[in-house]
């Protein structure tokens, strides 16, 4: 039977999310879980390129739930090189989120031999083949990246995968995102689902140059993230406006300890004092020329 807090939804792709009851928001969007995980993640990172010119590969899954992210990149990257080797890292606050994804047989859609793979994954939280190398770390993201980031660990790609910024401010923040891109190859990219102007003030806070992926079941794009502005796709004029608006002010935690609602108080007092044009006049601005 499905915990409690997670209930099964179809979405268009004929794949399931869950949609979790604590957060209030499915895991992935309606138009296709599937999709959405090699539209919004694996395509932006590269990582079909990345496979044919390199042996081994690195991954951070970060909020990995069902495990979506990290089957489609491991069939894109085995179905290029089926002798890369891959060391793979992921964050998760939930154990029951990938057990159940797995008891309920959601990742048949990958190749063998992924799922039995992601399986082993979600009841052992590690794996040890000749071409995976595979550990989940189970706990607040916020605590596990710490010593991730000083471990030497560099990854190819980055999945940032957490629930929505209002929902989960604690892992959108300055200070977890910092440490976050510590853990990126000079080469590499970050991919998240969020086109949010905090989300990305917080990323080139942290010395990244930002680009849009394609939207995806919805009007708004996602972003991709690297050092590099090479091969990324220049934020729009409407995009770089956003970000010169009251809603460009991240979100901060500090000691990477306080409470959703502490980080959001903190951030509305911060706009209410900010000089920064009030983000609805941007919106009336770019919607009238939309309806133009």
């Amino acid at each position: 039977m499905p915990d409690a807090g997670l209930t099964p939804q179809l979405t268009a792709d004929c794949s399931f999310t869950f949609f979790c009851e604590a957060f209030g928001e499915a895991f992935h969007s309606h138009y296709g879980a599937r999709q959405e995980a090699q539209q919004k993640f694996v395509g932006p990172c590269q990582l079909a390129e990345k496979a044919q010119a390199k042996s081994s590969l690195q991954l951070l899954d970060i909020c990995y739930g069902l495990g979506y992210n990290s089957a489609a990149a491991l069939e894109t990257i085995w179905a290029v090189n089926p002798h890369c080797r891959v060391e793979w890292i992921g964050l998760e606050f939930d154990p029951a989120v990938p057990q159940q994804a797995t008891a309920q047989q959601l990742l048949h859609w990958w190749h063998k031999p992924i799922p039995q793979l992601l399986k082993t994954l979600a009841q052992t939280h590690q794996v040890e083949t000749p071409q995976l190398q595979a550990q989940l770390l189970i706990g607040d993201a916020r605590a596990t990246i710490q010593p991730l980031s000083h471990s030497g660990f560099e990854a190819d790609a980055i999945f940032l995968d957490p629930f929505s910024p209002p929902k989960c401010p604690q892992l959108w923040t300055v200070e977890f995102l910092a440490f976050v891109t510590r853990c990126l190859q000079p080469m590499g990219k970050l991919a998240t689902y969020s086109c949010a102007a905090s989300v990305r003030t917080a990323l080139a806070s942290a010395g990244l140059k930002m680009g849009s992926t394609t939207a995806v079941g919805r009007r708004s794009p996602g972003t991709v993230a690297s050092f590099s502005s090479n091969n990324l796709l220049p934020l729009s004029q409407q995009e770089q406006e956003h970000l010169r608006t009251r809603a460009a002010i991240p979100y901060h935690d500090p000691q990477l300890s306080d409470s959703a609602e502490i980080i959001l108080q903190r951030r509305e007092k911060e706009q209410q004092a900010s000089a920064l044009e009030p983000t609805t006049h941007w919106k009336k601005r770019w919607f009238n020329k939309d309806e133009g």
